[in-house]
């Protein structure tokens, strides 16, 4: 039985006179994200986020405890090389939890752009046998890193605590109930961006070497690792411009007090990310239409 996608009511064919309950027709609109459709699979969409998720951490000797260890060894590195080796300055703040902010939303943005930019490769298998709304699958990438994010948002609020009981003063503000939509836009950013290269490596393969070159260079004009304020001005214009500084900015200034945070740069960064979602999910819905031909 098959139902009309866009509407409730039942079609009968003229044909044998039988009533279907769902009609599956081609897209006609390359705007259309389809989130009545998506909503009536997000059955399926949470099992693909549990799936992968389960997937990531199956046959390793620690398991999930890798969510809390990556981080956590990422940050002493980090904390050795650039903050007692180098000495780059953490804008007054302890270096630990410095470079732990950066790295928890950094991860989430990489773990979205990279999981959504092999979508059709990755996925063609499933693609060519069962029908589903595409978008599911990029989307679900997005829920399984959120788990990770999750628990190592956790991970920081502990650290921050012990550096208070310690005798730290964290300047936490009410800035902090952005966390939210900060967190919405690092993975909008991320999928638009996914969506977009995923669409290209149809036809450019060589995309995808480009892309994992590309994200380790990004990390260092992201602010991950230094703050804005020691950039020097004829270069600071240029590295704003990178919508990832902002919602880092915004993200420590939030949690710790510290940071280049500013409105303007909210706004940019919003529309920034609007613009590249929506671009991603036109380009998305153009080659879903021809790419099991060339795949």
């Amino acid at each position: 039985m098959i139902m009309n996608q866009f509407s409730d009511k039942p079609i009968i064919s003229n044909n044998d006179n039988q009533t279907w309950d769902v009609v599956i027709r081609a897209k006609r609109n390359l705007f259309d994200i389809g989130l009545g459709e998506i909503w009536k699979h997000r059955d399926l969409l949470y099992m693909f986020a549990w799936r992968d998720f389960v997937i990531l951490y199956k046959q390793t000797i620690l398991g999930p405890l890798w969510i809390f260890l990556q981080p956590i060894l990422t940050m002493s590195v980090y904390v050795i090389i650039f903050s007692r080796i180098i000495k780059i300055p953490t804008a007054g703040v302890p270096p630990a939890l410095f470079y732990l902010s950066g790295i928890i939303i950094w991860n989430y943005f990489t773990h979205c752009l990279n999981k959504t930019a092999s979508t059709f490769q990755q996925n063609s298998n499933i693609y060519d046998k069962v029908y589903f709304p595409r978008l599911i699958m990029p989307i679900s990438k997005i829920l399984s890193g959120l788990i990770n994010l999750v628990v190592q948002i956790l991970l920081l609020i502990l650290v921050i605590i012990s550096f208070i009981l310690s005798g730290k003063y964290i300047h936490i503000n009410s800035y902090i109930i952005m966390v939210p939509y900060l967190l919405f836009l690092t993975g909008a950013l991320g999928l638009g961006l996914g969506l977009i290269i995923s669409a290209l490596t149809i036809t450019y393969r060589d995309l995808v070497f480009i892309v994992g070159f590309g994200v380790q260079l990004l990390m260092y004009a992201s602010a991950v690792i230094y703050p804005v304020s020691v950039i020097p001005e004829n270069y600071r214009s240029v590295i704003l411009w990178n919508p990832v500084v902002h919602i880092l900015e915004a993200f420590r200034y939030s949690i710790l007090g510290t940071g280049e945070h500013a409105t303007t740069g909210m706004f940019y960064t919003s529309a920034v990310v609007f613009v590249i979602l929506i671009t991603g999910i036109v380009f998305f819905n153009r080659m879903e239409q021809t790419f099991i031909d060339t795949v």
